[in-house]
């Protein structure tokens, strides 16, 4: 049980992180993708970010799973 909820925190806050990032603006913006709204869309850079967040949370939920020794 302490396991999953110690990678439920980091989770948390990658979850956070990822969401800023695709919800900001910065440099590596690249071109839209998806046009969401009129003021948004998905971008380029948005699919590293969206990438990053997936492999990190795999990567919690493997070591969530792993037996206790």
């Amino acid at each position: 049980m302490l396991r999953r909820l110690c990678a439920l925190v980091p989770a948390g806050v990658l979850t956070a992180f990822a969401f800023l990032l695709i919800t900001g603006r910065y440099l590596n913006d690249g071109p839209v993708l998806v046009q969401v709204t009129a003021n948004h869309g998905l971008h380029e850079g948005d699919l590293f970010v969206l990438a990053g967040w997936l492999v990190a949370l795999l990567a919690l939920a493997v070591l969530a799973r792993r037996p206790a020794g």
